[in-house]
């Protein structure tokens, strides 16, 4: 029997069964989660065409008379705040959610609840685990980051990829392991193709993530990246305001607020390690404030 055609090129770039996985996961990896159309489909023109490109607009001449002002940006809404911009069906999603999560009286019912909560089935249908936490939740020291990437929802736990092995020798530089400081997200779930998780999502995972802190009641938080500066402090300046900067985390289950650390996301060290430096002296001020507590 020869080989012919597509099968003899087949063959010839991919030799063998371990040449084909390398592939698919350097494809997981970098985001791929869905199977494209056998047709190719154009997102750029007409509605349900093949390949068609919309028709080049002719600019108009540009007038001189007055210099065009830009307008601001409207300031993105903080997480806690953006309920009052969602629809009525989301607000009574974050209400439900609210009550399933106050009814949780350990990290294990917690999660459980979680588990069964109606509602972030956009989420849940296309992730393979929910990334509930990682490490010990008796530390003093708790790490919230912002959504599971692939590896994270390959093993259900979180910071386990790049990212992760990045953070875990940050930490390890000031004396922390798993061992001795717990780590979760403010989404517990995937968003497919590694999106950012919408406001709605968060919305109704927001009271699951503040009970989180509740039930464990650290020491410290460290909030790792904006979206978790954001969502916890309702805040919207940018992360190089927040980092190295202590703020007050006051959860209405708590009768103190705990002292919040922001710092860089490590996935945005990797693309900036020329910001280690800062996040080292970020580590610093944490570790100082470990030995002030005891």
């Amino acid at each position: 029997m020869t080989e012919s055609g597509p099968v003899s090129d087949i063959s010839a770039s991919i030799s063998d069964a371990a040449q084909a996985v390398a592939l698919l996961r350097f494809y997981l990896d970098a985001g791929a989660d869905a199977a494209i159309e056998d047709t190719p489909l154009s997102r750029f023109g007409l509605a349900g065409t093949r390949m068609e490109m919309a028709a080049p607009k002719v600019s108009t001449p540009i007038r001189s008379a007055e210099p065009s002002v830009p307008k601001a940006a409207p300031p993105r809404a903080a997480v806690p705040q953006a309920a009052a911009i969602l629809g009525a069906n989301d607000r009574a999603l974050a209400e439900s959610a609210r009550a399933a999560a106050a009814s949780a009286g350990s990290l294990d019912a917690l999660k459980e609840i979680l588990q069964r909560f109606e509602g972030i089935e956009s989420l849940r249908a296309r992730a393979t685990n929910m990334v509930f936490a990682d490490g010990n939740p008796e530390s003093r020291v708790m790490l919230v980051g912002e959504a599971p990437g692939a590896d994270e929802d390959r093993l259900g736990k979180p910071f386990v990829g790049v990212s992760g092995q990045l953070l875990d020798r940050m930490l390890g530089s000031i004396g922390l392991d798993r061992t001795n400081f717990y780590i979760t997200n403010i989404c517990f779930w995937r968003p497919p193709g590694n999106r950012k998780p919408t406001e709605a999502e968060l919305v109704a995972q927001a009271p699951f993530v503040q009970r989180h802190v509740e039930l464990v009641n650290p020491k410290v938080l460290v909030l790792v990246g904006a979206s978790s500066a954001h969502a916890l402090l309702g805040t919207n300046d940018g992360i190089t305001r927040l980092r190295g900067r202590w703020f007050d985390y006051k959860p209405a289950g708590l009768a103190t607020a705990i002292p919040a650390l922001p710092i860089f996301h490590p996935a945005f060290l990797l693309r900036q390690p020329a910001q280690k430096r800062e996040t080292w002296a970020d580590l610093l001020k944490l570790k100082t404030r470990l030995s002030e507590l005891g």
